[in-house]
């Protein structure tokens, strides 16, 4: 009697610990799911991207006056503007040396001109990415655009 009261009870137990396997993993389903923020992509994303500059550009009268990496392995940093072109890309003679793969020797260059910062590519080979928009020739930057080089984001800040 002993044993087919332990029988039972061991494939109770069995039956509880699969149930809890099988609630466990639908509960990761579900954070995995409905748990992600989705962003708008393609005309929604770019009409969203401009308001939140417009709004960034009202709030902000003067020229920018630091660096700020906002994503890749130096996020957080900040490079204070001088008066001075700055180089980036992986090269150790470079003023902003990225640790990126993607990156190259002397990917880009943020130059200033007139109170304003301008930005070109210097033959990369993955591309220097402003808003998502590769880089053909230079381009002035505000405050709030977005940089993308390699795995690198960074944006002029106040």
């Amino acid at each position: 009697m002993t044993s087919d009261l332990t029988f039972t009870l061991f494939r109770l137990g069995y039956l509880v610990f699969l149930w809890l396997l099988v609630l466990g993993a639908v509960s990761t389903l579900r954070r995995d799911i409905f748990g992600t923020v989705v962003t708008p992509r393609g005309k929604g994303r770019k009409d969203a991207d401009r308001k939140r500059r417009e709004s960034r550009r009202a709030k902000t009268g003067t020229a920018p006056r630091n660096l700020l990496l906002t994503g890749g392995p130096l996020v957080g940093t900040i490079i204070p503007l001088g008066s001075s072109p700055i180089i980036i890309g992986r090269s150790p003679s470079s003023t902003l040396v990225l640790e990126d793969e993607y990156a190259s020797s002397q990917h880009a260059r943020l130059t200033p001109a007139d109170g304003q910062w301008w930005i070109e590519d210097l033959g990369s080979r993955n591309g220097t990415f402003v808003d998502d928009e590769r880089l053909t020739s230079p381009r002035e930057l505000n405050v709030g655009d977005i940089v993308r080089i390699g795995q690198t984001t960074l944006e002029l800040v106040k």
